[in-house]
């Protein structure tokens, strides 16, 4: 994969659920837990300090209202993959779970592989701070 023109032809032909297709972003749903629970999983470009292309694979974990961020901050520390962020999503700032890796080496499994870790991994987090709940 060597630019999100090329992510784009992958996320079309694995058949994914693709719900949004913007210039430079593309959600994708997917049904976790035998279709009892959906993620929301966005893929976007983005470019380093030199210009150097990256794909963000991100999603939304819970708004942070009330949140203690030593147990985010705990998780970064511990977690293999993915990281913990603060992002805006309609107005509300959310805790998100994000990967970035350099389209270089960066072939249709890997991009397979982060869909699917992130989105099950963040559905899980959502699960835990929401009581069971599925608000994404």
């Amino acid at each position: 994969m060597r630019n999100f023109e090329s992510i784009r032809r992958h996320v079309k032909t694995a058949g994914y659920n693709a719900t949004l297709h913007e210039e430079d972003v593309i959600c994708i749903e997917l049904s976790l837990e035998k279709g009892t629970r959906h993620q929301s999983i966005f893929l976007a470009e983005l470019d380093d300090d030199d210009g150097r292309p990256y794909l963000r694979v991100s999603t939304a974990i819970a708004p942070t209202t009330g949140m203690d961020p030593r147990r985010a901050l705990a998780f970064n520390w511990q977690s293999v993959v993915g990281y913990l962020a603060i992002g805006d999503l309609d107005g509300v700032p959310y805790l998100q779970l994000i990967e970035n890796r350099p389209y270089e080496g960066l072939d249709a499994a890997e991009v397979d592989r982060l869909v699917l870790e992130i989105g099950g991994l963040g559905d899980r987090m959502e699960k835990l701070m929401s009581a069971g709940g599925d608000l994404l």
